[in-house]
């Protein structure tokens, strides 16, 4: 584990999607990490974010001020796409087919919550294995702890936000605990990491 972008290593294949999860805190950190990332960014995004199950989602229009890629309310049966980031609706689970399209489920809450993001890390990990990139960020708990182990033991890349730079640390905190992290940044530091992951290999 390194806590340096500059270390940075070619993957031997391309990357196809990452999966950025957060909680409380979660907006300001997208805030700085979104903006960053270019209208060709070679690999479609999916956030998944703890949300009130019982009031509309405003999250892809918040997103949707921040960043030059496309932002949709991810739908069941739609196929994921390059330079567009998915947002998993309140009180859904979002989850990644064989075929590699998103299927929404309302299966029982996972660490009390749906969405939560173990299940679109474990899900995403079994689909893409290693061409899957898991970012943590912000948030009370520990949800996205088993995440980050399944999407690490198919071969895939795993980035933590520095506890110190989060709002509320214990979910970047938790993924660190598992050992499975390849990169623990300060969130300035996030952006440019996934761009040399993705971009490098996009060309």
């Amino acid at each position: 584990m390194t806590d340096a972008a500059s270390s940075i290593a070619p993957p031997t294949l391309p990357f196809d999607v990452v999966t950025i999860v957060t909680s409380a805190g979660g907006i300001k950190a997208l805030g700085e990490l979104l903006p960053q990332l270019p209208a060709d960014f070679a690999a479609a995004l999916i956030v998944v974010m703890h949300l009130d199950p019982n009031t509309a989602s405003l999250l892809p229009q918040i997103l949707n001020r921040m960043t030059a890629l496309a932002v949709k309310d991810a739908e069941s049966g739609e196929a994921i796409k390059a330079h567009t980031i998915y947002t998993a609706p309140p009180d859904y689970h979002l989850l990644v087919t064989g075929d590699r399209r998103l299927h929404l489920t309302q299966t029982k809450k996972v660490n009390f919550t749906r969405p939560a993001a173990d299940c679109t890390l474990t899900s995403v990990a079994e689909r893409f294995g290693e061409r899957a990139i898991a970012v943590v960020l912000t948030g009370y708990g520990h949800d996205g702890a088993l995440g980050v182990r399944a999407i690490k033991q198919h071969g895939g890349r795993v980035i933590v936000e520095d506890p110190a730079t989060a709002i509320v640390a214990s979910m970047p905190q938790a993924a660190i605990d598992t050992g499975a992290v390849d990169w623990i940044l300060p969130i300035d530091q996030i952006p440019p990491t996934l761009v040399k992951l993705v971009q490098q290999n996009g060309e």
